[in-house]
């Protein structure tokens, strides 16, 4: 699709100008690798998708975009030494390649170098704190508290990666100076968005080819992580549904929305199917 691709060169161009600008070199190499090296850019497309949507300039919603994946990579980081994980994106993760100090150190870099763009913008900022704040709460419940049912793992999921999508769609709206409703329909819609995405991540670990999807699979099991399908028991099929239905009340929810462009706003409902249906 033209249009998404459009908005997803803007963000990589964007993107890169940002990292040239970090020093030393050895730095900016290193935040490079983990941002540059591929990746679907979903979150940085709904901030910039959702600005249009109601009319805003995408250029408004550029550094939003740029700032959340960035965020977003440095939990990536994270995760793959949690995860003992030594491929990301197809690619050798970060501590794989530089080990794990200079992997926390650039998991830093790519914090601050987003937290830098969105310093100028209070509320733009205690979006993304609030995000990373729940982000982190969901990541310790991983890891030291696992949930024991249905509804544990779906707060679990909503904290880990529903938080960081719904801070990605305020901040779209935020860009457009939507009111405060716009902004928390967009929220709702990224943040069940985003549970389904987890869910599915949680099919595909079990199901998918470790080449296919550009990371190892069977790490859910093999670590005792908390998916959907370890937590329940329940079948691939069933687990699947669930996704469903959190892409149905993503949908409810940006119905809501008055969007003044028709493409910007078709592309997020498409999102929202298509989450639950990717193969990688």
């Amino acid at each position: 699709m033209e249009f998404v691709e459009d908005r997803r060169a803007l963000i990589e161009d964007r993107l890169e100008e940002v990292l040239e600008r970090v020093g030393p070199e050895s730095l900016s190499g290193q935040l490079s690798h983990v941002a540059l090296s591929g990746g679907k850019r979903v979150r940085p497309l709904v901030t910039v998708l959702a600005c249009e949507a109601v009319g805003g300039d995408p250029e408004a919603a550029v550094d939003f975009a740029v700032g959340i994946e960035l965020v977003h990579d440095a939990s990536l980081v994270v995760d793959d030494i949690i995860d003992d994980s030594d491929t990301r994106r197809g690619t050798p993760s970060a501590w794989t390649k530089y080990g794990h100090g200079a992997a926390l150190v650039a998991s830093d870099g790519l914090l601050g170098e987003a937290f830098a763009l969105f310093s100028g913008t209070p509320r733009g900022l205690e979006t993304v704190s609030q995000a990373l704040v729940e982000l982190g709460e969901g990541e310790a419940t991983e890891l030291v508290d696992q949930p024991e049912t249905e509804a544990e793992y779906m707060e679990l999921a909503r904290r880990k990666t529903g938080s960081l999508f719904r801070a990605a769609a305020e901040l779209g709206a935020l860009a457009a100076d939507a009111d405060d409703q716009t902004v928390a329909a967009f929220g709702r819609y990224a943040e069940r968005v985003g549970i389904a995405f987890q869910i599915r991540d949680d099919v595909l670990d079990a199901t998918a080819d470790a080449t296919d999807l550009g990371k190892p699979t069977g790490h859910d099991a093999e670590m005792d992580r908390p998916s959907l399908v370890q937590v329940t028991d329940l079948d691939v099929e069933t687990v699947n549904e669930r996704a469903h239905a959190q892409s149905e009340m993503a949908l409810d929810a940006l119905e809501s929305v008055d969007a003044t462009d028709s493409e910007a706003y078709e592309y997020l409902e498409y999102l929202a199917e298509f989450v639950v249906t990717r193969e990688r």
